[in-house]
């Protein structure tokens, strides 16, 4: 033992012989302050984010290096010599260390220690790269004094979230979530604490005509409420394309986020639009969400007045795609009519700009619900993403094509992520409780259902949803009350009596009478109108008439129902379906998957 303490007793005193706790206490100080120098000017010389990375490795791969010529080496005031071995040197030529490198040394631990502090106590709230990764875009104040301009704020806050998704290393807030606080009274931390983001944007159209002004305020909200940057921009009324890629890249740089090379690209592409047609697509941002026959008409009108205007501007051919989907998917129009313009439409928006993940994402969802081509509709999700991977609505769909194949961790990563970039958006909640219900995950599937109907008490795809989900869970009278408001929606008044009439029967007889009732009713209702394949075939399954069910889902087949991809998912649990030879051979003709049974 005690052998080893001299042998570690003599490498420590040949450690600081040669020189070398000296080296290293000097390098590791030198190190510190050019690490922090190259952070502290990357921002205000506009040096590359990577810098400082780049710096960190060339320092850590010379530490060895030092190491190594320390004790190989001797600086002397002439030269470097080689260091002798101890036993070489005679007594009177030991020397002690110079005064120089003690000095050196002690100079080194007191800058290191005086920088860490600084760092700890005095550097908290300086921004560095990779604060941020979160932010929302507030809806566009209206400062033009003219109301009727509000279509414009509305219009402008929808492309510049769109140009901001490019950003992969952000995560923006989509639009519905972000839009609830137009005109809110609450606080930027309390809005960010909502969304769940580092930063938020405050955007405000100041003019509007043949020139544009806005106004940029980026407000950050780590570790306080601090406004980075303000500043106004004033383009004319065709520049407004450049105008968004310019904010979106000064936004990336103020919260130092580098930009990828094909991000770059995206950025850089030139495109200038004519003043009016821009005007006409922006006011027909007002009627396109809204799906109503009246609401969809004035959209086509505006979007065919902008391509009148400028027939190259390619989010018009996306738009007026979007159009005739609404027609075609509501029953305003045939499919035989609205199909051909629909491919039309997208084929001349991507012949003019191939990098438009509108037109990816539309035929993303026909490939999927209309062509179930599984291939094709996977190909065009990843292209939509891979440009807008902000994209709420691209994530949660494509977390639906991938369920429907039974990928299911990669389904519920999409979902997962889908909720995250749109926490408040109805739609997206209730697609994602789909997801989550089809993992086996009823209990949050239920809880977003609940989120969404907290934002929206009558969103009917939500309702839908809450009724299936809680039959599944054994809630007859959460269901029974879901599955009567979709009913009574859709009967005239003359038949409202017969609501009352379920109603009679699920309170004496309880709930599968009442439905045997309500799918009588339906069966009725079906003679006058059309009524979707699958919301007979769910039916006929819950009351155990296996083979109505069946003669459902072949018509659903034979009708391209779009509902059918979704056949060997948890949504519908045909679990006793599986194994019928005429439901597998409807799943073979799919191409389905069926889900591995237990």
């Amino acid at each position: 033992m005690a052998g080893h303490q001299n042998k570690l007793s003599r490498f420590w005193h040949e450690l600081k012989r040669r020189k070398v706790i000296n080296v290293v206490t000097v390098y590791a100080s030198a190190a510190f302050v050019i690490i922090e120098l190259i952070g502290n000017l990357t921002e205000p010389l506009n040096l590359p984010a990577s810098l400082s990375t780049i710096v960190i490795i060339v320092l850590a791969v010379g530490f060895p290096l030092a190491i190594i010529l320390s004790w190989l080496y001797d600086l002397t005031s002439g030269s470097f010599e080689r260091t002798r071995p101890m036993e070489d040197i005679q007594e009177e030529e030991k020397a002690k260390v110079p005064n120089a490198w003690k000095i050196a040394t002690y100079v080194s631990f007191l800058v290191i220690a005086g920088l860490v502090v600084f760092n700890i106590v005095s550097r908290g709230d300086v921004l560095k790269p990779g604060m941020i990764q979160s932010l929302a875009i507030l809806p566009f104040e209206n400062y033009t004094g003219d109301e009727q301009l509000d279509y414009v704020a509305a219009g402008m806050h929808t492309a510049l979230i769109g140009d901001m998704g490019k950003l992969g290393a952000l995560r923006v807030i989509g639009k519905t979530s972000s839009s609830t606080y137009k005109n809110t009274d609450k606080s930027a931390p309390d809005i960010g604490k909502e969304l769940d983001v580092q930063a938020l944007v405050e955007p405000a159209v100041m003019y509007y005509g043949d020139s544009i002004i806005l106004q940029i305020k980026v407000i950050t909200l780590y570790p306080e409420e601090k406004q980075l940057f303000v500043e106004d921009y004033m383009v004319d009324n065709s520049q407004v394309l450049h105008l968004f890629s310019k904010i979106s890249r000064q936004i990336a740089d103020e919260i130092m986020i580098e930009l990828s090379p094909e991000e770059e690209r995206l950025f850089a592409k030139s495109r200038t639009v004519d003043r009016e047609a821009y005007d006409d697509y922006l006011r027909s941002y007002q009627y396109v969400g809204d799906l109503s026959q009246e609401s969809l008409n004035k959209g086509l009108k505006y979007l065919n007045l902008a391509v009148e205007k400028d027939p190259n501007f390619a989010p018009l051919y996306a738009g007026l795609a979007q159009i005739w989907v609404g027609f075609a998917q509501l029953g305003y129009e045939s499919p035989e009519i609205a199909g051909p313009k629909i491919f039309e439409y997208l084929n001349k928006a991507l012949e003019l700009d191939p990098d438009l993940p509108d037109a990816h994402y539309i035929l993303a969802v026909i490939a999927v619900w209309t062509e179930w081509n599984w291939e094709k509709g996977q190909q065009e999700f990843l292209k939509a993403l891979a440009v807008n991977p902000n994209d709420a609505l691209s994530r949660v769909f494509y977390g639906h094509l991938l369920m429907i194949q039974q990928r299911q961790e990669e389904a519920l990563s999409q979902a997962q992520l889908a909720v995250e970039l749109d926490p408040l958006d109805p739609l997206v909640l209730s697609l994602a409780a789909v997801v989550y219900n089809n993992a086996g995950d009823r209990k949050n599937a239920l809880n977003y259902l609940d989120k969404a109907l907290s934002i929206d008490p009558h969103h009917f795809f939500t309702i839908n949803l809450v009724e299936q989900i809680a039959f599944q869970n054994g809630d007859y009278d959460k269901a029974f009350e879901a599955g009567k408001f979709m009913m009574t929606n859709d009967l005239l008044s003359s038949e409202k009596d017969a609501i009352k009439e379920i109603e009679r029967i699920f309170s004496e007889q309880g709930f599968f009478a009442a439905y045997e009732a309500i799918t009588k009713q339906m069966e009725i209702m079906a003679q006058n109108e059309y009524i979707n394949p699958m919301e007979f075939a769910v039916r006929y399954s819950w009351l155990n008439h296996y083979e109505k069910a069946m003669d459902w889902i072949e018509k659903g087949f034979e009708l391209r129902d779009q509902n059918m991809p979704y056949i060997t998912t948890g949504i519908y649990k045909f679990d006793s379906l599986y194994d019928n030879p005429r439901f597998v051979d409807i799943v073979e003709k799919m191409n389905l998957p069926l889900p591995k049974t237990e």
